[in-house]
C-alpha cells in the first residue's frame, strides 16, 4: 500500500483506479485538506504505548544506518517518553485521530490492535460497515469473515515469500515489518521504574479524553 507521505517522490507509482488505499503514519492535523475535507474515510489503528515502545525500537534498531551506533532501550525509552520519535509524540498523535472520530464518526474510524487480535470477527464488520459495505447475513454464514480473517491474520502475512525476501521502495526490508504481533510482550523488557513512568505518562496524556487501554502487567 503506497504511503501518502512518499507521493512526492517521482518514481513512487500509486494506483489510478478507485477506490484506492494509501497508508500514513501523518498526524491528523498535519493532513492536507485535500483527505481532510473530501469524502474519503481514514482507519486510524493504534496499539497501547507499551507494545509501540518496544517494537518501534526494535524495527527503528534494524532499519537504522549501519554507520549509527545503536541506542540502548534505556535511552530509547527517555526519548520515548518525552515525545521524541517519528511522526510526533505518540500521545498527540492518537489523541488526534481520537479526537476526530468523536466528532466525525463517519469520517474517522479508530481501532486498537488488541480489539484486532482478541475480537476479530467484531472489528472486520465494524469497518465494512463503516465502509458502507456491510456483509450480508449469506456472506456471514459462509464464512467470509472468518476468511478474511485468517488472511489477513499476523501469521498468514508474516509468513508470504514477499514479506521474507522482499524490499519496500527497494529500501527497506519487508521482514522488519514483521515481529512478534503479541499483545503484553513488553512485560519481558521493562524494568519496573520503566512501567510506573510511562503508566504516569500515559494517565496524564490521556487524561479526560476517553481514551484508555487495558496494561497487562507482569
Amino acid at each position: 500500500m503506497p504511503f501518502v507521505e512518499l507521493m512526492h517522490f517521482p518514481d513512487t507509482h500509486f494506483p489510478t483506479t478507485e477506490p484506492r488505499l494509501f497508508g500514513t503514519h501523518i498526524p491528523f492535523p498535519s493532513l492536507s485538506e485535500s483527505i481532510t475535507e473530501c469524502d474519503c474515510k481514514i482507519i486510524y489503528i493504534c496499539r497501547n504505548p507499551f507494545d509501540t515502545f518496544i517494537s518501534a525500537w526494535d524495527y527503528f534498531d534494524k532499519i537504522k544506518d549501519h554507520s549509527l551506533s545503536a541506542l540502548t532501550m534505556e535511552e530509547a525509552f527517555e526519548m520515548y517518553c518525552n515525545g521524541i520519535i517519528e511522526f510526533g509524540p505518540w500521545w498527540s498523535h492518537m489523541l488526534g485521530y481520537w479526537n476526530e472520530s468523536i466528532v466525525r464518526p463517519n469520517k474517522v474510524l479508530f481501532l486498537k490492535y488488541e480489539d484486532l487480535k482478541e475480537d476479530g470477527n467484531f472489528c472486520v464488520k465494524r469497518v465494512a460497515e463503516f465502509l458502507g459495505f456491510p456483509f450480508t447475513q449469506e456472506e456471514e454464514r459462509n464464512g467470509v469473515v472468518e476468511s478474511i480473517i485468517k488472511l489477513c491474520s499476523f501469521e498468514k502475512m508474516k509468513g508470504l515469500e514477499v514479506n521474507k525476501s522482499g524490499m519496500l521502495f527497494k529500501v527497506l526490508e519487508n521482514k522488519h515489518f514483521f515481529r512478534k504481533g503479541e499483545i503484553g510482550d513488553w512485560v519481558n523488557y521493562f524494568s519496573p521504574s520503566m512501567t510506573e513512568k510511562l503508566s504516569k505518562i500515559v494517565e496524564e496524556k490521556l487524561s479526560g479524553s476517553g481514551l484508555s487501554f487495558e496494561i497487562m502487567h507482569s
